[in-house]
């Protein structure tokens, strides 16, 4: 047993230095190195070969085992690496122009992008144009059903729709007679909220393209001007409508587009701004203040950022219980004034840094009718008289943009004032002109669709698209800042100049000085030694005038003695 034990130690000590020897050498073939597997596996079969009937194991032979099973083990990681390393390396070395190729591939990649690019471009550019074709202000007139009330007095239809036509109606007068109306689009009592925003649609992404849009709903009261607008929960209108295409419209651009959304509500009631989304009844009345971009803005107002549909409809349920309202003849719950939601769009390329800053007016226009038929006195009279007043003042705007005179009269009211960027234009207006088919309303339904046809005559030019130009701003403010630095550095520069050259002069003046007062002195010190000569000679005539004197005096006293 001692015998065979020491022969395996030797063995497995030659078999130490043979790994060694094939470590420092790694050339070693293939071949050689599978004797030496073979020799190991040899070895280890030898020594698991010795009887349990020899004797007991001795501890040393035991660690020999154990070495001899890890090396075989270490043996078999090292040949599974190195042939994963090997199928690496030439999976990786496989190609011979793999630099090439990479580079051919980021050419492509760069001239992709300005395909993209400019294809995108091409592509809004393309879409506004087909938008200005049909009409920079578009007009959709809406009829309502009849309600119960007129249904149970038999109140008769007095608008006619042709089927074949979705773009004319006409009004039945009392005499019989009929009177057509051509609009962009007419819906009649059966369509739905759906279809009433599928020809909105078109609009809405121009306003992610950087252009101001308009929507508006103008009618008399009780002809679902609000329901048209703001609609209900479980049948929204235009406003949600079109805020949840703009958010489907920002995500699918969101790889190259980033857009934030802002909204701000308020009316107008009784000429006075109000912000709908402050809670407090005695806010004071906000004003109206041009922007140095040249836009119209109204300080102070709240402004909140919105991510999803839910934020907004939470916005306009709190914004509608603000918003003034009240009973006339006409309708339990007449709107008593002009609601405005603004949306205010900022948008940023992802590709080339470009930023837009546009935005969407939607407004639901208080209810156009006459005093006397609304039956209505003390403070709702008052409110009818500023409406007819703004109202007045809006068909005025849109005289003059139809007649294109040289002065819009836009400050008449505060309603076209602060939609002053809004009506006409360079931007795109989209109206609704709410009627009702009853007999009844046939002088008022006259003469909103007589207001609707001035509208749709007014000729616009082609919208202009709105770039952020809070950033132009900045600059043209820091290129000012500077210019006003070298303005004052070159006064500053003077005013040293001018101090120098005035110390010179002052220098100069107080040598001269110095020297008048010298020769002033000067001279009053000659004239000083002149009188006393002057002086000393009179007074020594004078001395020897009176000497000779004393002596004729003395000499006739003493001839006379």
């Amino acid at each position: 047993m001692t015998d065979m034990t020491a022969q395996m130690i030797e063995e497995i000590c030659d078999r130490i230095k043979t790994v060694q020897i094939s470590d420092s050498i790694p050339s070693l073939s293939s071949t050689t190195e599978e004797t030496i597997n073979s020799e190991e596996e040899s070895v280890s079969n030898r020594i698991r070969q010795v009887s349990p009937t020899q004797g007991p194991t001795l501890p040393i032979l035991q660690k020999i085992i154990c070495l001899s099973d890890k090396i075989q083990n270490l043996k078999k990681e090292h040949s599974n690496l190195s042939d994963q390393v090997k199928t690496a390396k030439d999976s990786f070395l496989g190609p011979p122009n793999i630099l090439d190729t990479l580079q051919k591939l980021g050419n492509e990649y760069e001239l992709l992008r300005k395909k993209y690019l400019q294809e995108l471009s091409d592509r809004k550019r393309l879409y506004n144009e087909v938008i200005e074709l049909k009409g920079n202000i578009r007009v959709f007139c809406r009829c309502r059903p009849l309600n119960q009330v007129e249904i149970t007095n038999g109140s008769n239809y007095v608008v006619e729709f042709d089927s074949s036509q979705d773009n004319e109606l006409q009004i039945i007068s009392s005499d019989s007679s009929k009177k057509q109306f051509k609009f962009d689009h007419v819906f009649e009592p059966e369509d739905n909220q759906e279809a009433v925003f599928a020809q909105t649609k078109p609009i809405v992404a121009s306003v992610l393209d950087g252009y101001n849009v308009c929507i508006f709903a103008y009618g008399q009261t009780g002809t679902g001007k609000t329901f048209t607008m703001e609609g209900s929960p479980e049948n929204r209108g235009v406003n949600y409508r079109t805020l949840d295409e703009l958010f489907r419209l920002s995500q699918e651009r969101s790889g190259i587009m980033r857009y934030a959304l802002f909204v701000s509500m308020m009316e107008v009631y009784n000429e006075k701004i109000r912000d709908l989304l402050i809670e407090s009844s005695n806010q004071p009345p906000k004003k109206i203040k041009q922007t140095a971009e040249g836009t119209q803005e109204v300080p102070g107002l709240v402004e909140t950022r919105v991510t999803g549909t839910e934020d907004v409809w939470d916005l306009l349920k709190s914004g509608s219980r603000a918003r003034s309202v009240g009973s006339t003849s006409a309708n339990e719950l007449s709107s008593r004034s002009h609601c405005l939601l603004r949306v205010t769009v900022k948008g940023e390329n992802l590709i080339n840094g470009q930023k837009t800053r546009s935005h969407l007016w939607m407004v639901d226009l208080a209810g156009s009718e006459r005093v006397g038929k609304i039956d209505v006195e003390g403070e709702r009279l008052k409110e009818s008289q500023f409406i007819n007043k703004s109202l007045s003042a809006l068909g005025d705007v849109i005289s003059a943009l139809a007649s294109k005179t040289g002065h819009i009269p836009y400050r008449n009211s505060k309603l076209t004032h602060i939609l002053q960027s809004s009506l006409g234009g360079d931007c795109k207006t989209l109206m609704f002109v709410q009627i009702s088919p009853s007999a009844t309303d046939l002088g008022e339904t006259l003469c909103s669709l007589n207001f609707a046809s001035r509208v749709r005559g007014i000729e616009s030019g082609p919208a202009r698209k709105q770039a952020d130009l809070s950033e132009l701003f900045k600059y043209k403010q820091m290129k000012k800042l500077n210019h006003d630095e070298k303005e004052t550095k070159k006064l500053q520069d003077s005013l040293q100049s001018l101090q120098l050259r005035l110390a010179a002069r002052e220098h100069i003046c107080r040598t001269l000085q110095e020297k008048i007062i010298m020769m002033m002195v000067r001279e009053l010190e000659n004239q000083l030694g002149e009188e006393r000569k002057t002086r000393l000679k009179q007074e020594t005539r004078a001395f020897a005038a009176a000497a000779s004197q004393s002596t004729i005096q003395v000499a006739e006293k003493e001839k006379n003695r």
